[in-house]
């Protein structure tokens, strides 16, 4: 069924990192088709924040809502259906060293429920078309750079057609001109209707592809949807 909720709704929502707070009644939407930056310093709550999206951490106090999922009352069993709705893409890539690229991504599949032999194959060669990878399904991921490594990563991600990709520092590893790159690919596949929320530590990259920016600061967060802040260097991340 159709609908016009956000992909995300946090509201009142406090993050943990083990026993401690580290983001405090935060409330912020993310829409469809949307792309938004998570920006803050190292321990200023924005992996939590995403750990906490996509189940990783419980949440204790306040709402969130993502994908059609309330996180405060997920059961275990639940993860993997909200993981079919989201795509996740870490910084370390997390590729099986001892798979190709096809069994990699096939290993998705069928942890994901599917089963038809043709279908597979079929979406296998679509996403990595989509990201601009052509005949590397036989090789092994240190045959490939760290830029194709992190296109096999949104690859695996696109598989199931999530309604938004959750991106923890996915430019991280990678030099300034294959990140620009990165970037490209994620504004081509926002364009093309799915929610991004994309943290980063990179200055340049926002500064290169502006959208709206939320700040972890002071276990609060700031957005640039609702309030003016600037984001002067590298020092504010």
């Amino acid at each position: 069924m159709f609908s016009n909720d956000p992909v995300v709704r946090v509201k009142e929502a406090t993050i943990f990192q083990d026993h401690n707070s580290v983001l405090n009644d935060i409330s912020f939407d993310v829409e469809k088709g949307e792309f938004v930056f998570l920006v803050g310093r190292t321990g200023s709550g924005k992996s939590s924040l995403l750990k906490t999206l996509y189940g990783d951490l419980p949440l204790r106090l306040g709402d969130i809502q993502v994908a059609g999922f309330n996180i405060r009352e997920i059961k275990g069993k639940e993860v993997p259906l909200l993981r079919r709705k989201i795509g996740i893409i870490f910084q370390d890539f997390q590729l099986f060293p001892d798979r190709t690229v096809a069994e990699n991504l096939n290993f998705v599949m069928k942890a994901t429920g599917w089963k038809e032999g043709t279908k597979m194959k079929s979406r296998l060669v679509e996403v990595l078309m989509q990201v601009g990878l052509g005949s590397v399904e036989k090789k092994m991921p240190h045959q490939l750079s760290g830029g194709e490594q992190q296109r096999v990563v949104i690859a695996r991600a696109l598989i199931n057609e999530p309604v938004i990709l959750i991106a923890d520092e996915p430019t991280g590893n990678l030099d300034p001109e294959v990140s620009s790159g990165i970037m490209k690919l994620f504004q081509q596949i926002n364009k093309s209707g799915t929610a991004v929320l994309m943290a980063t530590h990179s200055y340049g990259l926002i500064k290169k592809f502006p959208a709206r920016v939320i700040k972890c600061e002071d276990n609060k967060i700031l957005d640039s949807a609702k309030v003016q802040f600037e984001l002067r260097s590298e020092e504010d991340f």
